[in-house]
């Protein structure tokens, strides 16, 4: 389960490879945030894929993925891709944060068109900046929540969110909510929300992707705790109902993935790099040789 696990996002580029050579640069939200505890955490493996979900609510969101992405025929490569870009943003160097967002902006340049229901969209644009960046803020504080070691006091959960507008302002999305009820809010009672067939067939690639066997059995345990945390208005949007026992079979699984890997050595490098002291048992993974201290 943990190999199967892991392999979902080993398709795409490593981050931080150069970020030994910022030795001190605290990148954007620096060692002491709510983020690098919160995204460093086994629980962010759910929180992934419950934004992939979610964001495909909007209809003009999903017609930009549907017209414009890959991901029919490189899915495991469109999870890593954005798995790049969060854990960059939140524990690289600052040029290192201006790189990714920079790429994520090149890329949103070009996507542009019309939607189902025949409404302009344009990637670029403040608000579906905005309802990609909201979302995923709000499934990784969703997935913490429901399978984190401890739930976040709601002053914890304000300064994670506060903490990743930061981000968001630096892909021009607005509006940015800045607390956690703000932020939940606004999403379950988005306006533009509706079922669209684009939805629909997101949905249902998302739900049996064309991966090997054994990664898709612990995408699967995933994919189910996934389910649990989303609002029950959007759930009816995109058509989705929880299985049976999937928050108890998720806590199990994210609490063996916890255990086997440990916290992120993403967060282990940045930690490294801030000199910054690595508390003793949180990280099971050797950091990668190039990278290690010398």
């Amino acid at each position: 389960m943990v190999a199967s696990t892991v392999a979902l996002f080993s398709h795409g580029p490593q981050p931080l490879e150069n970020t030994l050579d910022y030795r001190g640069d605290p990148g954007l939200l620096g060692p002491d945030s709510v983020s690098w505890r919160v995204i460093g955490d086994a629980a962010a493996f759910v929180g992934g894929i419950r934004a992939l979900l979610v964001q495909t609510a909007h209809p003009e969101v999903v017609a930009g993925v549907e017209q414009h992405s890959r991901y029919r025929s490189d899915p495991l490569g469109r999870l890593s891709r954005t798995s790049v870009y969060v854990t960059e943003t939140t524990y690289g160097a600052q040029p290192e944060v201006d790189a990714a967002v920079a790429t994520v902006r090149r890329a949103h340049g070009p996507v542009h068109g019309r939607s189902e229901r025949n409404l302009a969209y344009s990637a670029d644009t403040p608000a579906m900046a905005a309802w990609v960046h909201n979302v995923l803020t709000d499934s990784f504080l969703s997935a913490y929540q429901s399978f984190g070691p401890r739930p976040l006091t709601a002053g914890e959960a304000d300064r994670f969110v506060d903490e990743q507008t930061r981000i968001g302002a630096l892909l021009n999305a607005s509006p940015l909510p800045s607390t956690a009820d703000e932020l939940a809010r606004w999403i379950a009672e988005h306006p533009a929300l509706a079922a669209t067939r684009d939805q629909s067939e997101a949905v249902a690639f998302l739900r049996r992707p064309p991966l090997p066997v054994p990664v898709r059995v612990g995408y699967h345990l995933l994919f189910q705790a996934a389910t649990t945390t989303i609002p029950p208005t959007i759930r009816n949007i995109i058509g989705l109902t929880p299985a049976r026992g999937a928050a108890q079979v998720g806590n199990a699984t994210v609490r063996s993935l916890r255990w086997a890997l440990g916290s992120s050595p993403s967060w282990h490098l940045a930690l490294v790099r801030t000199g910054t002291p690595v508390p003793a048992g949180l990280f099971r993974q050797p950091l990668p040789a190039a990278r290690k201290a010398e």
